[in-house]
């Protein structure tokens, strides 16, 4: 693994991860970690790019967040978990348990959902941007902002267009990189 995830751990008895959604951090739970320490061993943990877990090289993806999670479980010698996922910390807790349902004891919930399509597009747009921006690194950034001043996208759908034409080429770049 590419990254070593920043989190916090308190309390003994059955593994509980607490996954925090989009933006946010581990520090979305400070205020229920005591009281679930109570009854489990609380892992509250930030994801790649969050917080205080570095970026990393890997793809920036929910699914490589649930591979991020199998790595850190493995890491901590953790065979089954209960899951509590908030927005995207509900949608790795998702993919977690489809690629690995026999990791998982129970899922708990909040505000999450496996295809985006009931979302407002007046909602979703700004969350794709944001995705996309974080998937580029700085200098990608500065050339998105510079072409955007000279001939930049009338709509917000070329702005996506334009982002992912450097998320594509980020990730090849990556792969070259790799071989």
């Amino acid at each position: 693994m590419d990254i070593k995830h920043f989190y916090i751990e308190k309390g003994q008895g059955e593994p509980l991860i607490l996954l925090h959604g989009n933006g946010e951090s581990c520090d979305y739970f400070k205020n229920q970690i005591d009281e679930f320490s109570k009854y489990y061993h609380v892992y509250a943990l930030d994801t790649r790019g969050h917080g205080k877990t570095p970026r990393g090289r890997s793809p920036f993806t929910i699914r490589q967040f649930a591979k991020d999670l199998s790595d850190f479980m493995d890491g901590h010698k953790i065979a089954r978990v209960h899951l509590l996922g908030f927005s995207d910390g509900g949608n790795i807790a998702m993919i977690f348990a489809l690629h690995y349902p026999d990791r998982v004891n129970r899922l708990i919930l909040n505000g999450a959902n496996l295809h985006a399509k009931g979302v407002k597009r007046t909602t979703q747009i700004p969350i794709e941007i944001g995705y996309r921006i974080a998937m580029i690194t700085g200098k990608e950034i500065e050339e998105v902002i510079k072409d955007m001043k000279t001939d930049g996208p009338t709509s917000i759908g070329q702005l996506i267009e334009a982002l992912d034409f450097y998320e594509i080429s980020h990730a090849e770049r990556n792969t070259r990189m790799e071989k």
